[in-house]
């Protein structure tokens, strides 16, 4: 999102999600860096990469911000149907309180597996959609005729998208189980199909280089939690995608399991 915010003129503030927290959201931190020139707070849950989701308790805190000062939310929600252990989706869409004031962005592409047919969608009060087709308009134009008429058709269905969190849940919960085996500590998962891990047992190595290192002594790749952080913070955690075949799942637990202790 960073580039869109310069491109028009504005500046990116950032709240971390701090570890030592279990990566829950602060929201007395998120107000306290909310000024006059504030104009919109951006918002990810599911969240990549740490698997959370937002409670009740959260939807009310951000009640509150935006009772207090009228910013604008955008909630990107693209991991909306890929939510475990039986736990509902609270897209901010649902409160009556930040319906007013939200633009839901997904993807068709998270949720079908085609993320390279770059088909995504905006859910938002008309005042809004009136200004994001401007800006769509002329900068992709529109989304190309077929896979519209293809997401037509499937959305008639839809079985495979209720049955989602059960076929990733079965995958999570068969990693975890396997990550159980190793050095490696998963941090929980309630969401995504990615999964933290904690390598403090395995190696001191900063995140990136540790990422690295995995894939030359091991074959498995991993991405350093770090790089997602605009003031990058080591924790020594890498996140792991389990969006994968069940004998590659396997194979990678295997690997990991020759990792020292």
């Amino acid at each position: 999102y960073v580039p869109s915010i310069e491109l028009a003129g504005g500046r990116a503030v950032f709240v971390p999600l701090d570890h030592a927290l279990g990566y829950a959201p602060d929201w007395d931190r998120v107000r306290n860096a909310i000024t006059s020139k504030t104009r919109m707070i951006i918002v990810n849950f599911p969240h990549n990469p740490t698997g959370r989701v937002l409670h009740d308790i959260d939807v009310a805190a951000l009640e509150r911000i935006v009772a207090d000062t009228g910013v604008i939310l955008v909630s990107d929600e693209v991991y909306e149907h890929i939510v475990f252990d039986g736990a509902p989706h609270r897209s901010l869409m649902r409160s009556p309180l930040l319906a007013s004031h939200t633009v839901v962005v997904s993807s068709f592409g998270k949720t079908f597996h085609t993320t390279g047919w770059k088909v995504g969608y905006a859910c938002a009060p008309a005042p809004f959609t009136v200004e994001i087709r401007k800006v769509h308009q002329f900068m992709a134009f529109a989304v190309n005729t077929p896979a519209q008429y293809a997401f037509t058709e499937y959305l008639k269905n839809p079985k495979p998208y209720v049955e989602l969190p059960n076929f990733y849940q079965a995958k999570r919960d068969f990693f975890l189980a396997g990550l159980r085996t190793t050095p490696f500590r998963a941090l929980p998962c309630a969401a995504t199909y990615f999964v933290l891990a904690d390598y403090s047992q395995v190696s001191d190595l900063p995140e990136a280089d540790f990422a690295k290192q995995m894939i030359a002594d091991y074959g498995v790749a991993s991405i350093p939690v770090s790089v997602f952080y605009d003031s990058p913070v080591e924790n020594r955690v890498v996140r792991f995608c389990f969006a994968k075949r069940e004998n590659t799942l396997q194979e990678s637990i295997e690997r990991l399991q020759c990792a020292p202790a």
